[in-house]
């Protein structure tokens, strides 16, 4: 009987210290903070606020335009920089729509914000303010 329990004990020693480094390998192995190839993202420290793109940051610029001054000059700033940067021609379209909703916004009236129109990206200017009746 003491043989056999020695015989156990010895078994274990070696047995036990294996298994538990492997299901403690395992275990970590799927904490989430463990990344896989789909989880290649880098943080940062930043102020809390997105990285705009190019056109989203331009949109916002040119509305702030509107806002303090008037949807011509805003219209005028946007031809200008699609003209200094053809990349942002895909979005003219876009951009002069939202401009003409938030000239509607702005004078709460479609015939006066229809008033500063200019033929920029088309008639998307106009689409926008026919959008925000």
């Amino acid at each position: 009987m003491n043989q056999a329990l020695r015989h156990i004990g010895r078994t274990l020693a070696i047995a036990l210290p294996v298994v538990l480094v492997l299901s403690g390998t395992l275990a970590v192995s799927r904490v989430p903070w463990v990344g896989g190839p789909a989880d290649d993202t880098v943080l940062t420290a930043s102020t809390g606020e997105e990285e705009l793109t190019p056109e989203a940051a331009l949109q916002e610029r040119l509305l702030t335009t509107l806002r303090q001054e008037d949807p011509s000059v805003a219209l005028t700033a946007l031809q200008e920089a699609v003209d200094s940067d053809p990349s942002l021609a895909p979005h003219c379209a876009d951009i002069a729509q939202a401009l003409g909703e938030a000239a509607v916004e702005k004078y709460g009236s479609t015939r006066r914000a229809q008033q500063h129109a200019r033929p920029v990206c088309d008639t998307s200017y106009a689409s926008g303010v026919a959008a925000a009746e």
